[in-house]
């Protein structure tokens, strides 16, 4: 047996070699490091694959969230309600455009947001929602939108998780998520379910005007070179990294389709073990189907409920498991973030999850004989009573 990544990036790029380093010789030898025309050619093959009218890239995923408030011209003191139970980047951004970030709790068996504890938090300041995708499940974006709607809010899809997946409404359209409110974003950092050999970012929308806006704020806010009419930022997609994602994004769709067979695996495995709760679908969905695109599994992450959390993470060292725990401290605990208007007792799921999750090894290049070791190693110590 292989050793266990959490992510196995070298085996997946032997697979794709040729094609790499062919694009990436190209960029050495034309010298079109920055805004070559590869980067144009990534930023069109995206949008037809996401079929979105706009994709903007740039240099990370945290960029393209702050890029994206920028853009929508939100004032100091304005809210944005986003959840608890994520990575910092999401409410680390609305802090430092001097935005009031309003942190609200997740769905216990999703971990996505809450809509109903949603609706009760917008107030008369709120501008913005930011749902965050978490973990490659969609958040439910049929609620958002409608409360968006009767709100008049900007809805922002933190899909750094979640590239490649369909949210399906009510009506049994389906589209990418990412594409559904006004901006999207998403994370090209190496581990992405769609990854680079270094940080990227990008932004879509549908919108033609927030398009325009942000393809100015991404280049020092020019719009004409040396003619600066709004503040912007440097955050370019390089050419080099735009180069490898052009030359991955054909087989993102097999990424996927095999982290959710490797998950399905995991759950066949593990459904008898009354101390986890293996992920449940948003959708309803009983089980990982075949044909699922409704989540891409960047984590395939379980709750421990009869033992600590943290005896099973240290047994899963000493037998060369690696894990993530994403994530150990809520963002209203967080000391760059704590505030008065941010009450324990209201985010209840969020504390819960902080104590309970562990993520196990997720990438397109696990085996069998790794997860039937990952898992048998779990069902043997939490046996142990």
């Amino acid at each position: 047996m292989k050793k266990i990544q959490m992510v196995d990036l070298q085996t997946q790029y032997q697979k794709i070699k040729n094609e790499v380093d062919r694009s990436v010789i190209s960029i050495m030898e034309d010298a079109t490091f920055i805004n070559g025309p590869i980067v144009n050619t990534f930023q069109k093959n995206l949008e037809e694959f996401l079929n979105v009218k706009h994709v903007i890239p740039c240099a990370n995923g945290t960029d393209a969230l702050q890029i994206a408030m920028m853009s929508l011209g939100l004032k100091p003191g304005d809210e944005v309600i986003t959840s608890n139970f994520t990575f910092a980047a999401t409410v680390e951004v609305i802090a430092l455009l001097n935005l009031k970030p309003v942190l609200i709790d997740v769905d216990l068996e999703t971990f996505n947001i809450d809509c109903n504890k949603l609706k009760k938090a917008i107030g008369p300041k709120t501008k913005a929602i930011v749902p965050v995708h978490l973990f490659g499940q969609p958040a439910d974006m049929e609620k958002i939108m409608q409360i968006s709607k009767e709100h008049n809010l900007y809805v922002i899809e933190d899909n750094a998780q979640a590239i490649g997946s369909k949210y399906q409404f009510k009506s049994g359209i389906k589209k990418k998520v990412g594409t559904i409110g006004d901006i999207g974003t998403t994370s090209f950092f190496p581990s992405k379910n769609l990854g680079c050999f270094g940080d990227g970012g990008a932004l879509f929308t549908n919108n033609d005007e927030l398009a325009i806006k942000i393809r100015g704020i991404v280049n020092h806010g020019m719009y004409k070179r040396y003619h600066h009419d709004v503040v912007g930022v440097n955050s370019r997609l390089d050419s080099v990294q735009a180069a490898i994602l052009n030359a991955k994004l054909p087989y993102l769709n097999s990424y996927n389709k095999s982290r959710q067979d490797s998950a399905r695996k995991y759950s066949e495995a593990l459904k008898n073990c009354n101390q986890i709760i293996t992920p449940i679908l948003s959708n309803g969905c009983t089980e990982i189907c075949g044909s699922c695109d409704c989540h891409v599994f960047h984590q395939y992450t379980i709750r421990i409920l009869s033992k600590n959390r943290d005896e099973l993470a240290d047994y899963l060292l000493t037998q060369e498991i690696p894990f993530g725990i994403y994530y150990p401290i809520p963002l209203h605990k967080q000391n760059a973030y704590k505030s008065e208007s941010f009450k324990d007792e209201d985010f209840v799921n969020t504390n819960t999850l902080s104590h309970q999750v562990i993520s196990l090894p997720m990438h397109s290049e696990l085996t069998d004989d790794q997860i039937d070791f990952i898992t048998g190693k779990i069902i043997k110590f939490l046996a142990k009573g």
